[in-house]
């Protein structure tokens, strides 16, 4: 009897050696083209990375994940930043297109000086840092100099403090220099530019300026004693001084400043005494005897009250005081005097706003 054979049992298959799945190109190329080149062309390498490696099991996800996010955020940027320099573009060419229309010679800031005028890219005398083109009264000009100066060296003010003092020094200078600022057309107003902390080299020229841009204007504006009478500009100085001293007021609340407004009472008051002084002896003048004397009763009638409020121990007593002294002068008085002293009777705008018309309220300076 035979053996039967052994069970046959067939041979495993040969093992084949682990293969590691590929590296997704479109992964490694997201991150390295958002990075380096183009990244809204990461972000479809990124997307195509992703839906290959789901497909075909291939490695990068994660290398997919940071190219697409890298590339989103770079294309961010770069959208952000290409903006930025069209609006620059942009303003440069339309400087460029503005510059092509100024009349005048581009001059420095710093050359100007009282008595010159100029123009200024579209008119703008609100730019902090214009480009200054120097121009002839006698042609159509949108600002003239009153006064060129600068800040004294020492510690560098701060922003409320440099306002304050260029706004002073320019309402200062354009009386001094228009002198019957009643005259002034009704679309001229007072400008200034001031240095910066920053300032190349260290400059601290101040520039006051009388802006003319609103309307087209040819000739100056100013008038020096020789072609005023002694006896108009020994009134307009007078009047000026005082009208400085009740445009100066402080800013902040009475509540908070009372000290400061008593301070700014007695600089009105003074003033006013040497209005007082000149209305005084303008009364030897029969042409002017009788607008002189009732422009004195006034004037001494707002002393009072100015001197009340530099006693005030309370702010509503300060404001009663004040109101009772600003009620004591009337336009049509002083309207009265200017024309018995041959000067423009012409009630400017910012005045006729405060009294509500032609007559009745304050003479003080819009500052």
């Amino acid at each position: 009897m035979s053996t039967p054979p052994p069970p046959y049992w067939p041979a495993p298959p040969p093992q084949q050696p682990y293969r590691e799945p590929a590296l997704n190109g479109f992964a490694l190329a997201s991150l390295l083209v958002g990075l380096l080149c183009l990244p809204p062309l990461g972000i479809v390498f990124g997307i195509v990375a992703l839906v290959q490696i789901a497909r075909k099991g291939e490695r990068g996800r994660a290398l997919a994940i940071t190219g697409l996010a890298v590339s989103v955020a770079m294309t961010a940027a770069l959208v952000l930043v290409t903006d930025r320099v069209a609006d620059r573009l942009s303003d440069r060419l339309d400087t460029l297109q503005r510059l092509e229309r100024v009349e005048g010679e581009l001059t420095d800031i710093d050359e100007m000086r009282e008595g010159d005028c100029f123009n200024v890219p579209g008119g703008d005398l609100l730019d902090e840092d214009p480009l200054i083109y120097r121009i002839a009264c006698t042609e159509v000009h949108e600002g003239e100099v009153t006064s060129s100066t600068r800040f004294p060296a020492g510690r560098f003010p701060g922003a409320p403090e440099l306002k304050k003092a260029a706004t002073d020094a320019c309402w200062k200078a354009q009386d001094a220099y228009a002198m019957d600022t009643w005259a002034l057309p009704s679309y001229a107003d007072m400008y200034y530019f001031a240095p910066s902390r920053d300032a190349r080299g260290g400059d601290r020229r101040l520039l006051c300026v009388i802006g003319t841009a609103e309307e087209e204007h040819r000739g100056s504006l100013r008038k020096d004693a020789g072609m005023l009478k002694p006896e108009q500009v020994a009134f307009l100085r007078v009047m000026n001084q005082a009208d400085l001293a009740l445009g100066s007021g402080p800013e902040t609340e009475i509540d908070e400043a009372l000290p400061e407004y008593r301070d700014w009472a007695r600089e009105v008051d003074l003033a006013l005494a040497g209005e007082a002084r000149m209305l005084a002896g303008a009364q030897e003048h029969p042409e002017l005897a009788g607008p002189a004397r009732a422009q004195l009763k006034e004037v001494e009638a707002a002393r009072a009250g100015w001197q009340r409020a530099a006693k005030a121990t309370k702010p509503a007593e300060f404001q009663g005081a004040w109101d009772e002294a600003s009620g004591a002068l009337s336009v049509d008085t002083e309207k009265a005097l200017r024309g018995a002293y041959g000067l423009s009777t012409t009630v400017p705008d910012w005045l006729a706003e405060q009294s509500g018309g032609d007559s009745g309220g304050s003479s003080s300076a819009a500052a």
